[in-house]
């Protein structure tokens, strides 16, 4: 039987796809790339903001015209938006037959082979644990980033409850995953040829607290370096607050630990953080910030930030763009705020209008534009080791990514060579140029 799979949002709902696609392979089920020629198919939705849920909707919707044209008998929805709204979707989408909670994707082969085992389904079959169960982590995994890296998701859920935000409500409580689970994934994929380890979870920082009773990020760091094969590893989603002396002096000392971590701050004025349930202050992340930077100089540090949460006055918004000029991050993203039900802010007073936030989320790009820009013709003339992606024919280039890149969110170098290069291989390049965000290199003989 064949089914094609859809794969929406975050990277760790791409590790989430993985274990499903992994399991439907290990039953016998073929996976396609046709949508045309599907028995099944399955969306792994997300909702953690309005463009994702919107996204995640026009998708089933797309997807449900392969019952009418193509040759597909179940369509499934799995994921976070199946969690969340799985009473509209019931309602709304009568396409959808099976639906699929974010900690039921154990039961998705067993929930398939029932709505076929009817012939014609009746009615919608649903799979909903509790959002706090932790499910099978299959150790032998297959990855789906169609490159030489692979994400390892380390935990689920999150218990930190910023006011802006819904993933408690539809991933539960913080649960880590097992060490020795980690391992033996690292260790498999390692066998398959990936060379970088993307490590990922609401939260990486607090890591095992839940489960040893204390920060267990260093000590995994530790065991996934000794893995024979892995090049790089790479660590996002780090909590500012919960960054440790420890923490700072594993990813100083290994050299397998890239210089590079995402540190979500989401504003600079006391204020807003204040409303958005952050547990800290501007003064606290320029010290982490400073810190990191003292005791890694070459380190590059990624960050979100959010515009236009209600009641973002002007002077508040002063306050953040000061903050981002201030702290020249090599790498951020901004998002406008989105006002998600069932969440503190969306009660708040002062909803700001969308064309102020789109505003005020240009200007905070337009300052980190001439940050990065700024960066990377500093970079012109050293030479640095990168991983290769791809290969673009018509420009007759490599795309690589360094250290301070991370896939998909941050730039590329691309590189002309004669040597015939492979995804996931790594080699030492000098840097030649910059356009923009991106950096040009030569191959070093």
């Amino acid at each position: 039987m064949d089914i094609y799979f859809v794969s929406l949002g975050c990277d760790k709902n791409l590790v989430d796809s993985e274990m499903m696609v992994t399991s439907l392979r290990q039953s016998g089920y073929n996976i396609i790339y046709d949508a045309c020629r599907a028995d099944v198919i399955v969306v792994n939705t997300c909702c953690f903001i309005g463009d994702a849920k919107e996204e995640s909707i026009n998708t089933l919707i797309e997807m449900a015209r392969y019952k009418e044209e193509g040759k597909c008998q179940l369509l499934v929805a799995a994921g976070c938006l199946a969690q969340r709204y799985h009473e509209e979707i019931k309602k709304e989408l009568p396409e959808v037959d099976v639906i699929i909670g974010t900690t039921a994707y154990e039961s998705l082969i067993a929930s398939i082979e029932k709505a076929l085992g009817k012939g014609v389904v009746p009615a919608v079959i649903e799979s909903l644990r509790s959002v706090d169960y932790l499910p099978e982590q299959f150790t032998y995994r297959e990855a789906m980033s169609g490159g030489g890296y692979a994400y390892l998701k380390i935990a689920e859920g999150c218990d930190k409850c910023c006011t802006y935000c819904i993933i408690p409500k539809v991933r539960g409580k913080y649960r880590s995953v097992p060490l020795d689970n980690l391992v033996a994934q690292a260790e498999n994929l390692a066998e398959k040829g990936i060379s970088e380890l993307i490590l990922v979870a609401q939260e990486t920082t607090l890591y095992g607290s839940d489960i040893y009773g204390k920060k267990s990020l260093p000590e995994l760091l530790e065991r996934l370096s000794a893995i024979e094969g892995i090049k790089w590893i790479r660590i996002l989603y780090c909590y500012p607050e919960e960054i440790t002396d420890e923490l700072v002096d594993v990813i100083k000392r290994l050299p397998k630990v890239c210089h590079y971590l995402d540190i979500p701050v989401q504003h600079g004025a006391d204020t807003v953080l204040k409303r958005m349930g952050r547990r800290t202050n501007r003064a606290e992340l320029e010290k982490i910030i400073g810190k990191l930077r003292n005791s890694i100089p070459d380190i590059a540090l990624r960050t979100t930030i959010i515009t236009g949460f209600p009641g973002e006055t002007e002077e508040e918004f002063k306050e953040l763009k000061d903050f981002v000029k201030k702290m020249e991050f090599d790498r951020l993203g901004v998002f406008t705020y989105s006002q998600e039900e069932d969440t503190p802010a969306a009660e708040m007073a002062g909803q700001i209008p969308e064309e102020v936030k789109e505003s005020r989320r240009n200007e905070i790009m337009e300052i980190q534009q001439q940050i990065v820009f700024s960066k990377s013709k500093s970079l012109a003339g050293s030479q640095m080791d990168v991983i290769t992606e791809g290969y673009l024919p018509e420009e007759e280039v490599y795309i690589c990514r360094t250290y301070r890149d991370a896939p998909d969110v941050d730039g590329y170098v691309f590189v002309s060579t004669d040597w015939q290069l492979m995804s996931g291989e790594f080699i030492k390049v000098e840097i030649t140029g910059s356009d923009g965000y991106d950096l040009a290199g030569e191959v070093l003989e």
